[in-house]
């Protein structure tokens, strides 16, 4: 099978919702970020929210349950903070459907229209 895509190019990204307020991962809603935040202050929270992650992995693997505790909370305060958890970021009413299967939402009929959606 013939591959057309650039090798210099970054594979594309999950699908997201039409709206934009969700990524679908193997069949299932992952809220994004959003979408309002200052470029700075999204990226210095993604920096953190790695660092975080780095901080679980590390305590996972020396077995050290106060790092993981502080690693986990320092990850959940950094999705926070970027809308991905806690009150929604839209302002329209719309419920949230955070992990979700896409197709128990409604998103569903536009979602089994989408090339490739069964792959995801």
């Amino acid at each position: 099978m013939a591959d057309d895509a650039d090798p210099r190019e970054p594979p594309p990204g999950p699908l997201r919702t039409p709206d934009g307020r969700y990524l679908i991962v193997r069949g299932r809603l992952w809220r994004t970020t959003d979408p309002t935040l200052d470029p700075a202050e999204r990226d210095a929270l993604v920096a953190e929210l790695m660092a975080a992650r780095r901080e679980k992995k590390a305590g996972l693997v020396s077995g050290d349950t106060a790092d993981i505790r502080t690693a986990r909370e320092r990850v959940d305060a950094a999705k926070r903070r970027l809308g991905e958890r806690g009150p929604v970021w839209w302002t329209d009413g719309a419920p949230d459907l955070n992990r979700r299967l896409v197709q128990n939402t409604p998103y569903a009929a536009w979602y089994a229209q989408q090339e490739g959606a069964d792959d995801s």
